[in-house]
């Protein structure tokens, strides 16, 4: 489904399916048109690319999906590979690539696949920016780019808060075993999430940046709007950067405290050890099958090894007790 969006002077004049005709209408009266094509056919494809001379290198970029965010610069329009990203209810980030073909004196083109990246706020936000300049379809173009920009900022700042909820539970101390099985899985399951997310997001810094040099797309009026969209990325790398970092201290933080625990563990079972040493050589000694000694015949032997055995073992007690080992 191919919708045809058609501006004059920056506002929405017209909006209807595409028709080759009444895009011709448009173009030749000095409006902009704006063709959002949704899981387009090849046969639409070529009619977009016979109609917008488009080269052939870019449409066969546009049929296939899963590139990294790009620009590629052709003589009279540039061609753009972006994502849309978000969390959903899940926690899972949804990846929304989008690609776009732009020309500043004439037109706008979009083409998007499931899961799609929804363009309803952008069309709004058209409809109501009267501060900033409407110049060509660098306006438009900057709406789509801030719109997907803004959705980063949107999913790292969920991702920072469940950062946030890892780093303090990471910071209680928690004995059971399974629970710290659920944090770790946790951990690795957000840092794989913010690795994604960083692989996709980071090189529309590159896109923005290339956007702003290429001929004709960015008019001086526009140049301060892009530079704010180029902030966001900037910002959001940044962000990501410090979800990664606190998802690698926050397993740090849990190991150590797994070896804390092992340790005390160790101490105890060292204490409980030597403990019983002592009254085990006690028993050991006059335990042995020896025909000749001194206190086998001793009416308080046996009460006098019992209370050596008692006294022992109460003695290093008290010691490892004083010393924080039990």
């Amino acid at each position: 489904m191919i919708t045809c969006r058609i501006y004059r002077d920056g506002v929405l004049d017209e909006e209807k399916p595409f028709e080759p005709a009444a895009v011709e209408a448009a173009l030749s009266t000095g409006g902009h048109v704006w063709l959002d094509a949704v899981e387009p056919t090849d046969d639409e494809l070529r009619t977009i690319q016979d109609r917008f001379e488009l080269h052939p290198l870019s449409v066969e970029d546009s049929s296939r999906w899963g590139q990294r965010s790009k620009v590629e610069l052709y003589p009279d329009y540039v061609f753009l590979v972006a994502h849309g990203l978000r969390l959903d209810d899940d926690k899972r980030l949804i990846d929304s690539e989008v690609h776009l073909f732009a020309r500043q004196d004439s037109h706008l083109i979009t083409v998007r696949r499931k899961p799609l990246f929804d363009f309803p706020s952008v069309v709004q936000r058209a409809k109501g920016e009267h501060s900033m300049p409407r110049e060509g379809i660098g306006f438009l173009l900057y709406l789509l780019l801030d719109e997907i920009v803004d959705g980063y900022l949107d999913a790292i700042d969920r991702l920072e808060d469940l950062g946030d909820d890892i780093e303090e539970r990471a910071s209680r101390e928690d004995s059971n075993r399974a629970a710290s099985d659920d944090l770790a899985a946790e951990i690795f399951r957000v840092r794989q999430l913010v690795v994604r997310f960083r692989r996709l997001a980071v090189p529309m810094r590159e896109v923005v940046d290339l956007v702003m040099e290429a001929p004709g797309i960015v008019t001086d009026p526009l140049a301060p709007y892009y530079r704010d969209v180029l902030d966001h990325v900037i910002r959001v790398t940044e962000l990501s950067d410090n979800v990664r970092d606190l998802m690698t201290s926050a397993r740090e933080l849990q190991l150590a405290q797994i070896s804390n625990r092992l340790n005390v563990v160790m101490k105890q079972l060292t204490a409980w050890a030597a403990i019983i040493l002592i009254p085990t050589l006690i028993a050991g000694v006059y335990g042995m099958n020896f025909e000749h000694m001194p206190e086998l015949s001793w009416r308080l032997g046996y009460p006098l090894a019992l209370g050596m055995m008692a006294g022992a073992a109460f003695l290093l007690y008290l010691v490892f007790k004083n010393q924080d080992w039990l």
